[in-house]
């Protein structure tokens, strides 16, 4: 089971990666959050992994912190969230803050994100109270400083279209974070400041 890897980026998108070790290329899943700490493509990165096993594939899930992967391994043993509804999950919301979701059991902002229906809300509320409650510590341990590699508006626009937001809202909200942040904005911004609009 691969549970790190590190090497250069070879390919970066808001919904995976390639990172190249030692000449071998591995497709990565990862969410917003990660992606918008990820260093420009060809410079050294390193990602916290979960080996997802199915019948017919292996994927791999990469994460920036141990915090956002302990928090997807939280999520996907809710009954009915799969890897990628988790990954969703953590595109529209922190693990810290979904940790105070859960603890104010803030059914609103949970619902919030795409995807996530009342039942998932429900299930998501109550499976995870206890385990929230009970951690003492969370760790944060970002892998390595990160660089910002500012990229268009499309990219942004087809990253919340792909997590489930309708094309107008994802485009309202974009839209008034270019004119906030100017007409060329680093992506990173652009997808920050939009996913705090819609939420």
């Amino acid at each position: 089971m691969i549970a790190f890897l590190e090497g250069k980026l070879r390919v970066k998108s808001p919904e995976y990666v390639i990172v190249d070790v030692h000449g071998v290329g591995y497709h990565v899943q990862v969410s917003l959050s990660t992606f918008c700490g990820l260093p420009e493509i060809g410079q050294p990165v390193g990602l916290n992994v979960h080996t997802h096993v199915r019948e017919d594939a292996i994927l791999l899930y990469g994460f920036g912190t141990v915090a956002e992967k302990e928090m997807f391994l939280l999520l996907t043993g809710v009954n009915g969230v799969g890897p990628k509804l988790a990954i969703v999950i953590l595109s529209g919301i922190s693990p810290d803050e979904l940790k105070q979701v859960v603890i104010r059991q803030d059914y609103i902002r949970l619902k919030n994100i795409p995807g996530v229906g009342k039942k998932i809300a429900d299930r998501v509320m109550l499976e995870l109270r206890d385990k929230v409650q009970g951690k003492q510590k969370e760790k944060t341990g970002a892998l390595q400083p990160f660089t910002e590699a500012g990229n268009t508006f499309p990219d942004a626009f087809s990253a919340l279209v792909n997590l489930g937001y309708r094309p107008a809202e994802a485009e309202k909200a974009l839209k008034r974070m270019r004119e906030t942040l100017g007409e060329n904005p680093p992506l990173t911004d652009l997808l920050k400041g939009a996913l705090k609009a819609l939420s």
